[in-house]
């Protein structure tokens, strides 16, 4: 199976030897995004929220780079530094999908890159072309 490589300008570049995300058929992996702003490749400031915020508009324009929308998304997975924050991170979630909702796993790491408090990945499912 061939492999495309997604790319959107709106979201940060990669930060290590990996693509923003991979198109397999009709499936799409994205990888995991952090509150990088992609204007100036630096993490956010603020509360979890806005946060939270800055990675779901990051993962909407590598989304939109393949050709799809949030709600073809099959999977989430989210990791924070601190599940205190998981109630503020659903809540924003929440105002991204609506029912039906995708599968998703919420994992406690100990650090993430750059410092960030969360990072965000993603299956996308595409129409069959």
């Amino acid at each position: 199976m061939t492999r495309k490589i997604i790319h959107s300008d709106h979201a940060p570049k990669a930060i290590g030897p990996y693509s923003q995300a991979v198109r397999c058929g009709n499936t799409v992996y994205l990888s995991g995004q952090t509150p990088i702003d992609p204007a100036t490749g630096k993490l956010v400031e603020g509360s979890i929220e806005v946060q939270t915020t800055r990675i779901f508009e990051n993962l909407k324009a590598v989304v939109s780079a393949a050709g799809g929308s949030f709600e073809q998304i099959a999977r989430v997975g989210i990791y924070l530094t601190d599940l205190a924050n998981f109630a503020e991170v659903n809540k924003v979630m929440a105002s991204y999908f609506s029912e039906p909702y995708p599968a998703r796993s919420t994992i406690g790491v100990s650090q993430l890159p750059l410092g960030s408090q969360v990072e965000i990945d993603a299956i996308l499912v595409l129409d069959q072309a």
